[in-house]
C-alpha cells in the first residue's frame, strides 16, 4: 500500500501565506494549477487549456524554490521577458504569497536562519552576503526551507502516530519505506481497509493547518502498481 500527500508543499505555502484565493482553491477542491492558470492568463477556469495548466504547474512549484525569470524562461522555453511577466501576473493574482516570500527573507536576514513549523532551523550564513549569487541562493532557501521542512515535519509526525496505531492494533502489516512525501506499507490483505482509513486520517491531521490536506492511497501486488 502506498500513501502520499497531494501537493503538500503548495498547501503549506497556502496556509503559511494565508492567501485566500489559494486557500479557497484547496479547501473547495479546485485544481490549483488550473486556478493559477486562470489568474496568470486572465481566463475563466473553464477556458484554461492544457498548455496553460502545464505552465502554471511549473510556476507553482518554481515559486516554492524562488525561481527567477531566467530560470522560468529556461524551464518553459520562452523569452525571459515573457517569463518575468508571468511571474508578475502570478504575484498579482496571489498577493499574499509575495508578502510571505518577502517576510521569509526579512526574517532570515534578521535572525540568520529559516524555521519550520515545529521549530527546526536551517542556518543561512550568506543571507546578508555582499556576493549577490551567494545571497540569492540563501534567500531562496529562506523561502523554501520552512515549506519543505514543515512538509517533512508533518510526514515525521504522521509516521510516529501511524507506528503507534499499528502497534496498538497489533497489525501484521509493516510500514517499510518513506520516499519524499510518500509512505509505503507491506500490507496484509485482511488489514488493508483499516490501514487505508486510519493512515489517511492520521496523515491529513498530523499537524493541523488552515488548509485541507489530502492523500492519495493505492494498493497493488507491488509498489509500482500501488503507487
Amino acid at each position: 500500500m502506498s500513501a502520499d500527500y497531494s501537493q503538500i508543499e503548495l498547501r503549506i505555502m497556502a496556509a503559511f501565506s494565508g492567501d485566500q484565493t489559494m486557500l479557497e482553491a484547496f479547501n473547495n477542491g479546485v485544481d490549483i494549477h488550473t486556478q493559477t492558470a486562470s489568474k496568470v492568463f486572465h481566463v475563466g477556469l473553464d477556458e484554461v487549456t492544457g498548455e496553460m495548466r502545464r505552465k502554471a504547474k511549473t510556476i507553482n512549484f518554481g515559486i516554492i524554490y524562488g525561481i527567477s525569470a531566467f530560470g522560468l524562461s529556461q524551464r518553459l522555453k520562452i523569452p525571459r521577458k515573457e517569463a518575468a511577466q508571468i511571474i508578475d501576473e502570478y504575484f498579482a493574482g496571489f498577493p499574499a504569497v509575495k508578502d510571505y516570500i518577502d517576510q521569509c527573507i526579512e526574517k532570515a536576514r534578521g535572525f540568520g536562519y529559516a524555521e519550520t513549523i515545529l521549530g527546526r532551523r536551517r542556518y543561512l550564513r550568506d543571507i546578508n552576503s555582499r556576493n549577490q549569487t551567494d545571497r540569492m541562493f540563501a534567500e531562496r532557501n529562506a523561502v523554501n526551507a520552512p515549506i519543505q521542512g514543515s512538509a517533512a515535519d508533518m510526514l515525521k509526525i504522521a509516521m510516529i502516530r501511524i507506528h503507534e496505531f499499528m502497534q496498538q492494533e497489533r497489525l501484521k502489516s509493516k510500514m517499510i519505506l518513506t520516499v519524499h512525501d510518500e509512505l509505503v506499507f507491506d500490507a496484509h490483505r485482511d488489514e488493508i481497509e483499516l490501514l487505508r482509513v486510519r493512515v489517511d486520517d492520521i496523515m491529513r491531521n498530523a499537524i493541523p493547518m488552515g488548509v485541507k490536506m489530502e492523500t492519495g492511497i493505492g494498493t497493488g501486488e507491488n509498489w509500482l502498481l500501488a503507487h
